[in-house]
Parts: structure tokens; sequence; C-alpha cells
């Protein structure tokens, strides 16, 4: 069974919910359809900047493409969020990817 369409349908029907978006973004990075899925997580962050588990994804996915500077970015404003939103688990998850590109 193609997930994508369920999951594009569910996101289109719950825009103010970034779950289903999230989902059709790692459906998209697990296919290694990178472009698509850069776009896809943009487009989360964008809309919902306090998603927290968006930049963790978006991050390691940049950088498993050799787009480091990006992903360094991405890491970066996902620390700031993380650490506003007091989720103590994805921001030492957001440091440890962040090191690890330093």
């Amino acid at each position: 069974m193609d997930r994508l369409p369920m999951l594009r349908s569910m996101a289109a029907a719950r825009p103010d919910d970034p779950f289903p978006q999230y989902g059709v973004a790692m459906e998209l990075r697990k296919r290694g359809e990178v472009a698509e899925a850069t776009e896809a997580f943009r487009a989360l962050v964008e809309r919902h900047p306090d998603y927290v588990p968006a930049y963790l994804m978006f991050g390691t996915m940049l950088a498993e493409d050799s787009q480091s500077e990006v992903a360094i970015e991405v890491l970066d404003r996902g620390i700031g969020v993380a650490r506003a939103a007091g989720d103590e688990h994805a921001l030492s998850e957001l440091q440890a990817a962040r090191a690890e590109l330093s």
C-alpha cells in the first residue's frame, strides 16, 4: 500500500495539525526523495515553527545529503525551539546532531 497519498490527504484535510505534514515529509525522506522532502520539511517548519520533531529529522536528512551548512542552520533553529519549549530530550538530540557537524 502506498502511504504517501493517504498522508497527503490527511495533511490537506488538517492544515493546522503538524503531524500529518511531518508524516508526508518523513515518507518522502524514507523514499529517498530528498528534494521533495526538503520542501515538505521547509513548509512544515514555516507553518508550524514550534513543532520540535521536524528539526532533528530535517537537519539529519540534510546532513546525510551533504548539505552540512543548511543542516547546521536547521539544527541551530531547532535547538532554540526545543530550549524555548523546555523539551530537554529533543534539545539533547539536536545538540548531539549539531556537534557531529562541527
